[in-house]
């Protein structure tokens, strides 16, 4: 019988998990180590070389410490900003999250789209080299979020998160005049990981109807790719979190390590 491939998930806190969910849906026989760098979160609040400085380094520690066949890194702040250095440093397969622009312009009907991301993400070049390279003419607005990340990490502890903090964060997506309007946004790239955890209330939010272009299926169909097939058996899986502080968050977890508890 073939060992299981082992997957390290990294992200600065717990919006990976929306990537691991369906990474484990693909791949339901691979070991799982979710990595929540909580101890630096959110990465938005901190420079790029500092991003840099911290990442590199400790995915190398992790890397020693659990031998992964593969590593995702389901952050786009961090993606769009180690992956070449961790390509450089170490011999196996990276898997980034960067802002689905291509597949939503392609699909957009009114040509209006709206990227709502960490504003770290938003402001760099590598998010406008996307726009500039994918946009195929539409009209593409960049909303720079500065609370939705941690918003969706305190409703996912069981925190009270008001519907009013979550739909002003969400309201400069939405350009046009309603629902009628031939030239209104109709598809948002959601470009953090965390912002899935919140798309029932996004969705009940939104002031029309719009697509939501959430890039983890693709960075699924990407992993499974890159280890071929599947073995029949469900391994384990391994929770951490860098500030090493207790959590309480067992059940919350389980359905995104597809029913299993994280050691």
């Amino acid at each position: 019988m073939s060992t299981p491939p082992t997957i390290l998930v990294f992200d600065s806190g717990l919006g990976g998990l929306t990537v691991l969910r369906e990474i484990v849906r693909a791949r339901p026989d691979a070991h799982y180590v979710y990595v929540a760098d909580d101890a630096f979160f959110p990465y938005g609040h901190h420079g790029e070389d500092e991003i840099i400085a911290r990442v590199v380094p400790l995915v190398g520690e992790l890397i020693e410490a659990h031998a992964p066949d593969l590593v995702v890194i389901a952050c786009n702040t961090a993606s769009t900003l180690v992956m070449s250095h961790l390509r450089d440093a170490y011999r196996l397969p990276f898997v980034g999250t960067v802002p689905a622009i291509k597949p939503a312009c392609a699909s957009s009907k009114t040509r209006r789209v709206s990227v709502l991301g960490t504003r770290g993400t938003v402001k760099r070049e590598y998010t406008r080299k996307l726009i500039s390279d994918f946009a195929q003419g539409c009209e593409v607005t960049l909303v720079g979020s500065g609370e939705l990340a941690s918003l969706a990490e305190a409703a996912l502890s069981g925190q009270k998160v008001r519907d009013e903090d979550i739909a002003a964060e969400l309201a400069p997506c939405f350009v046009g005049d309603g629902a009628n309007d031939p030239a209104r946004t109709d598809t948002i790239v959601l470009a953090c990981t965390h912002y899935p955890l919140l798309l029932e209330r996004l969705t009940r939010l939104a002031p029309w109807p719009v697509d939501w272009i959430d890039p983890a299926p693709a960075i699924a169909r990407r992993v499974a790719d890159l280890l071929g097939p599947a073995a029949s058996d469900q391994a384990g899986a391994e929770m951490i979190f860098t500030s090493k502080r207790p959590h309480a968050l067992a059940d919350a977890l389980t359905p995104f390590f597809g029913g299993r508890v994280p050691a």
